[in-house]
């Protein structure tokens, strides 16, 4: 082992470990969703099993690898890998291949599966850090914090040995939950609200409501790079564009003013729920957040909502605006969101918006136009475009 050349990334579960019976469909669903995101590497060969899923790396560089892998929900962490027989001078060597070009403290941590394997996991955890304290100067001990965990893993057909170990995003694995239809703005929380969702093993679809000529290109292009940077996540993203001009008009023309965005937000909700049916959608998403706007209290919430059946997802619901600003950064979003084109929400939002509505009164507004033929107008007007990680922004603004 002159030259270290990790031959496997083992993965590793996060909640998957739960599931019961539908384990092997969660893995399977996972291997899938990580074969997708390394369709680049063709070399890559993916094998499942109960615990673990193993890439077969044949020659590629498992560190060019990780920044895709981190972005695929459902693994908890995965880590570059040698395998060897089990044979403890062939472990401990390996171990010491492992090691030998890192500094600062490390602990051996044996996981002896095979209990059929005669040397019991201290012994291994002896022999190999003995092997490395006297051939590796520039590392020491620490079993409380050490820089690195070497972790050998002791399994009936061989030994895996490991000390790289990359966290991922935990969560389940996309699409294992069903498709839901996220209301993208150009805010920052509806992409955090997509983010949370897609965590949960659900596949998402956006839909984004523009008001055109009152809302510009270039607020428009701002979307579909949100929609871009959260696609890294399921690997492409579906983003439908309504044309919302004429029917938000017509709110502002035949109702009450401070009923406007009550009204806006109801219209949203149906047209929501057409192009959710539409595309088989099982629920619809959106940032809410409680008491954030006049739209966003449990009365003004209650009053919307009663506009579908479909169940809305709300996944930043309780986070206050640090919170969701921290994720919003974490996930690449914030810098797009903050730039300074207006939505269809901020360009009509009037002085005093009702913040209290009663549905009554709603609905003696929404009798004073017919505005059915405007949602299916805006339903058959409605333009879908797909949206890749690798669309640059450059093409975007041509889509």
């Amino acid at each position: 082992m002159a030259d270290l050349r990790y031959e496997y990334i083992l993965v590793r579960f996060g909640e998957l470990s739960t599931k019961g019976k539908n384990k092997k469909d969660f893995i399977k669903r996972l291997a899938v969703n990580m074969q997708l995101a390394l369709r680049d590497y063709p070399d890559l060969k993916f094998e499942r099993t109960r615990d673990h899923v193993y890439i077969h790396l044949n020659g590629t560089d498992p560190f060019e690898l990780a920044p895709v892998l981190k972005n695929v929900f459902g693994l908890r962490s995965f880590a570059p890998t040698l395998k060897v027989e089990n044979d403890i001078e062939k472990i401990v060597e390996a171990a010491y291949e492992v090691m030998k070009s890192k500094k600062g403290t490390f602990k051996v941590i044996t996981k002896r599966a095979n209990k059929r394997f005669p040397i019991h996991s201290d012994e291994v955890n002896r022999a190999a850090a003995s092997r490395i304290l006297k051939n590796c100067p520039d590392l020491k001990v620490d079993v409380h914090e050490p820089d690195y965990s070497l972790i050998i893993e002791i399994r009936e057909e061989a030994t895996y040995v490991m000390a790289d170990t990359i966290m991922g995003l935990g969560g389940y694995p996309v699409g294992v939950g069903g498709k839901a239809l996220l209301m993208l703005s150009g805010g920052i929380d509806s992409p955090v609200a997509g983010y949370l969702t897609m965590k949960r093993g659900v596949e998402i679809e956006c839909i984004h409501y523009a008001s055109m000529p009152y809302t510009s290109q270039e607020a428009l292009n701002k979307v579909k790079k949100l929609a871009r940077i959260i696609s890294s996540y399921q690997g492409k993203i579906k983003l439908h564009i309504v044309p919302f001009t004429d029917l938000q008009l017509a709110i502002y023309n035949n109702c009450d003013e401070e009923y406007a965005i009550t009204l806006m937000r109801r219209m949203m909700y149906r047209l929501a729920e057409r192009v959710a049916k539409e595309n088989n959608c099982l629920a619809i998403v959106n940032g809410e957040s409680i008491g954030q706007v006049a739209s966003q209290t449990l009365e003004s919430m209650g009053v919307i909502n009663a506009v579908t059946n479909m169940p809305v997802i709300r996944p930043v619901v309780t986070y206050d605006k640090l919170e969701i600003i921290d994720l919003a950064v974490k996930i690449n979003t914030y810098e797009t969101s903050i730039l300074p084109y207006e939505d269809c929400c901020t360009i009509f939002t009037p002085k005093n918006p009702v913040t209290k509505p009663h549905i009554h009164k709603v609905e003696k507004q929404e009798a004073m136009f017919d505005f059915e033929p405007f949602i299916e107008e805006a339903v058959k007007n409605t333009e879908t475009i797909t949206i890749y990680p690798t669309t640059t922004f450059d093409e975007i603004d041509i889509l």
